[in-house]
């Protein structure tokens, strides 16, 4: 595929930038900025209050559902009258099932992008619309799509995602929280669906879940069963007083982005489980492939702005006059140029190839963390003084370079280790031998 962008992407991109200049106003364009990258906390309030305002805008999944929204569109011409709810100011015949505006690749690229250069709030709901609602649209059941996708378009749901734990890290397979199926095979539960699963476990590193409306938790419901055999993938609410616990994980850069989640005894419904009892593995897999796509490329502009901070401070300090940190500056400028054409190929490519999520991983996970060495070695000793003298009140300040050197150190171990993307690679693309794998702890 010859990726690039035509006339019709360009008028997408003038109505994009509109938009987005006529409602990041009042305390959304307060907001400007807040919550990337070791500021989550920042203005969580009106950050989830942007969610909605994108909700209604309708550009929350942006090209969902691609097959419906034609059906869609179809309709409202021939009856003149509109095919979906929600996403107020998109007009009716762009409008996915799920209200949200239909979009061709290209044109997500575009909002991506768009979004990522006027430095609009971080999302909240990311997570639900990039991770779970691909998910659903490929492994979910119709009702399960009803249910669920249409309070993400909205903004109104907020999700996290519940798969790494103390033991079950970067390998996935070694997962031991478990779930119990109660009810019976064909009948009913105590909440009056198809019965219910009991889950107890501890998930750890899990991102946003002291804000998270719901989790997708991916346990084992097949009593003595190992590796990637007897896993599913449940939907379960956070509101579960009791049952479940959500503790908070300071990082080194003083914030709380991740936490420990702990189910005791925690329900989930029976027809909430995705894909199937036992199918676990392959729904988790097939989420992990969409976790790297057109939000990579909004990333990368993201990383292009902290570049320009970083040779602004070079340029203010001196030190773009040494030689050797000129030379690192220009490396890290023409390799984003890499990554961008690399990930600009893959999007456009007709898939099958199983090592591009992970290539992707390996390339932007070392480039961000060696931006944040080089943001510190420009600054020099300066870099170990914080932006405001010390006091009790405010006793863990920092300043956005340094933030970025703290929070980048763990760039190549989350979404999956370096050294797992490069087994991955070997073993996927490559061909070689398999990794011995040694028995799960606590298993025979």
């Amino acid at each position: 595929m010859d990726f690039g962008f035509g006339a019709a992407d360009e008028d997408f991109r003038r109505a994009a930038r509109v938009w987005l200049e006529e409602h990041l106003a009042g305390e959304f364009a307060a907001a400007v900025g807040a919550g990337g990258p070791g500021s989550e906390h920042e203005r969580g309030e009106v950050r989830r209050a942007w969610e909605r305002e994108l909700g209604r805008g309708g550009w929350i999944g942006l090209g969902w559902d691609a097959e419906s929204a034609e059906g869609v569109a179809g309709a409202a011409d021939a009856t003149g009258g509109a095919g979906a709810t929600g996403g107020a100011d998109a007009p009716d015949a762009e409008k996915s099932v799920y209200g949200t505006r239909r979009a061709t690749l290209t044109q997500q690229v575009v909002w991506a992008e768009e979004y990522a250069r006027v430095r609009a709030p971080a999302r909240c709901g990311h997570v639900g619309e990039n991770l779970l609602a691909p998910t659903l649209l490929a492994y979910g059941t119709q009702e399960q799509k009803d249910e669920f996708l249409p309070p993400i378009a909205r903004g109104e749901a907020l999700w996290c995602q519940g798969y790494s734990e103390p033991g079950a890290g970067s390998d996935l397979a070694g997962v031991r929280t478990t779930a119990v199926r109660e009810g019976g095979g064909g009948g009913r539960g105590a909440d009056g669906a198809d019965g219910t699963y009991r889950i107890t476990g501890q998930k750890i590193w899990t991102s946003l879940a002291h804000e998270a409306d719901w989790c997708f938790v991916l346990a084992r419901t097949e009593a003595g069963s190992r590796r990637h055999h007897g896993l599913s993938f449940l939907l379960v609410p956070m509101d579960q007083p009791g049952r479940i616990e959500v503790r908070p994980i300071r990082q080194l850069t003083g914030t709380s982005e991740f936490n420990e989640v702990f189910f005791d005894g925690a329900r989930a419904r029976a027809a909430h489980v995705v894909g199937g009892e036992g199918n676990g593995w392959r729904v988790a897999m097939g989420l992990l492939g969409f976790e790297r796509g057109v939000s990579t490329l909004a990333q990368q502009i993201g990383f292009a702005q902290e570049l320009d901070g970083v040779v602004r401070e070079a340029l203010r300090a001196g030190a773009a006059a040494d030689p050797v940190l000129r030379d690192r500056l220009v490396r890290q400028w023409a390799e984003l140029r890499v990554m961008r054409w690399n990930a600009l190929r893959t999007l456009g490519s007709s898939g099958g190839d199983d090592g591009s999520p992970s290539v992707a991983k390996l390339l932007w996970g070392g480039w961000h963390q060696r931006l944040g060495e080089l943001a510190m070695a420009v600054r020099g000793t300066a870099a170990a003084v914080g932006p405001t003298d010390w006091s009790a009140d405010a006793p863990y300040e920092l300043d956005a370079l340094q933030r970025l050197f703290l929070f980048s150190r763990a760039d190549t171990v989350y979404g999956g280790s370096d050294e797992i993307q490069r087994n991955i690679i070997a073993e996927r693309v490559l061909g070689l031998p398999r990794e011995a794998k040694g028995p799960v702890r606590g298993t025979p």
